[in-house]
C-alpha cells in the first residue's frame, strides 16, 4: 500500500486515473457499490476515494400530533467500504475526513482506527451544513475550518495526540489531501481569500489538492497558475464529474457554483432526452480529460457518483 503522493511520483509524468464513490444509502447492499467499480479496475486505479457523510434532521409527526427531530446518517459505512476495497481490489482507499459533525475526539478516534487498518491516506474537508440547514455550524468542541482539522491529521503524524501531554506518542503515517475550488468557493468573500484559506491548509500539512468539479479546463489551468504563483507546489489533480440529464444544466451550477461554458450549453439544450444529453457529457468529458492529460496533469479524478459506465467509456478513450 502507498500514498497518493508516492503514487503520483511513481507515475513519472504520467496521468493516473482515479475516482471517487459515495456509500450506499442505509440499508442497501455493498455488492452493487463494489460491482460498479469492478469494471473500472481494467485502468488500474492506484486508490479510490470514499465519501462520508454527516449527520441529517429529519421531522417525524408523533401520533399525539406533535413533531420529533430525529438525527440520522443516510449513508454510513465509509470505514467498512474502504477495507471492503483494500480487500477486494487492493487499492488504496482514501476516506474523507470531516469537519462537521464531529468533536475533535471523535475524529482522533476515526483516524486511529484508520491507522489501525493500515489506511494511510485521508482526504479533509470542512463538510456541508447538516441537512435540512443552509448553514455551516461545527460540533461542540469540533473544527469549524478544514485547515484546523488537517493541522491535528499533520500532528498526529508527528506523535502529538491530543490530551496526551508534550511527549510524543507512535505517530500515524497518512497522506493528507484537501479539496480546491477553481471557481471560488461560494462562501468565500473573494478569490483573494479563498486562496488564503487553501495556502493555510497546505502549510499546516496537506500532500496534494484534489479540485472541484469544473466544466471549462481554462477555469482549472489559471487556478494552478494562481497556486504556483503564491508558492503552492503540491500537486493538483483535476476533478470531473460528466453531466448525465439535462436536469444537471441548472442544478450543477446551483449546487457547486460553477459555470458551463456556453459551446457545452448549447449541445445540451438541444439534446431532446437524457440519452443525448448522457453522451453529450461523455464527450465534452473526454475531450477535457484528453486536454488535460496533454497538458500533463498528475492525475484525473472521476466523480462517480456510484455508476461506472459512463466513466468506463470516458476512460476507454483516454487511458
Amino acid at each position: 500500500m502507498a500514498k497518493v503522493s508516492d503514487h503520483i511520483r511513481q507515475a513519472n509524468g504520467k496521468t493516473i486515473f482515479s475516482i471517487e464513490v459515495i456509500p450506499p444509502i442505509k440499508g442497501d447492499n455493498l455488492k452493487n457499490l463494489l460491482d460498479n467499480i469492478e469494471p473500472l479496475m481494467e485502468f488500474r486505479p492506484p486508490f479510490i476515494d470514499v465519501t462520508y457523510h454527516r449527520e441529517e434532521y429529519i421531522e417525524r409527526p408523533e401520533p399525539d400530533g406533535t413533531i420529533k427531530k430525529i438525527v440520522t446518517r443516510k449513508r454510513p459505512g465509509t470505514v467498512g467500504i474502504c477495507a471492503a476495497i483494500l480487500h477486494r481490489f487492493g487499492v488504496d482507499p482514501v476516506p474523507h475526513v470531516l469537519c462537521g459533525g464531529f468533536t475533535k475526539d471523535e475524529t482522533e478516534d476515526f483516524l486511529i482506527d484508520l491507522n489501525y487498518l493500515g489506511i494511510d491516506n485521508v482526504l479533509v474537508l470542512r463538510g456541508d451544513p447538516a441537512k435540512p440547514f443552509d448553514t455551516f455550524k461545527p460540533k461542540t468542541n469540533g473544527y469549524s475550518y478544514a485547515s484546523e482539522l488537517v493541522r491535528q491529521v499533520a500532528n498526529m503524524n508527528r506523535g502529538i495526540y491530543l490530551h496526551e501531554g508534550e511527549t510524543p506518542m507512535t505517530p500515524s503515517n497518512f497522506c493528507i489531501g484537501v479539496a480546491a475550488y477553481p471557481e471560488k468557493h461560494f462562501e468565500a468573500i473573494d478569490h483573494d481569500t479563498d486562496f488564503n484559506y487553501l495556502k493555510l491548509k497546505i502549510e499546516n500539512g496537506a500532500d496534494y489538492i484534489v479540485t472541484q468539479m469544473f466544466f471549462d479546463n481554462r477555469k482549472y489551468f489559471d487556478f494552478v497558475k494562481r497556486c504556483r504563483q503564491e508558492g503552492i507546489t503540491v500537486p493538483i489533480i483535476p476533478g470531473l464529474k460528466p453531466l448525465t440529464t439535462r436536469r444537471q444544466l441548472q442544478v450543477l451550477p446551483r449546487l457547486f457554483h460553477l459555470e458551463m461554458p456556453s459551446d457545452f450549453v448549447k449541445a445540451v439544450e438541444a439534446c431532446e432526452n437524457d440519452t443525448q444529453a448522457r453522451q453529450v457529457g461523455i464527450e465534452w468529458c473526454i475531450q477535457q480529460s484528453r486536454e488535460l492529460t496533454k497538458a500533463g496533469v498528475p492525475g484525473l479524478h472521476f466523480y462517480t457518483m456510484g455508476k461506472s459506465d459512463n466513466i468506463v467509456k470516458i476512460a476507454q478513450a483516454v487511458f
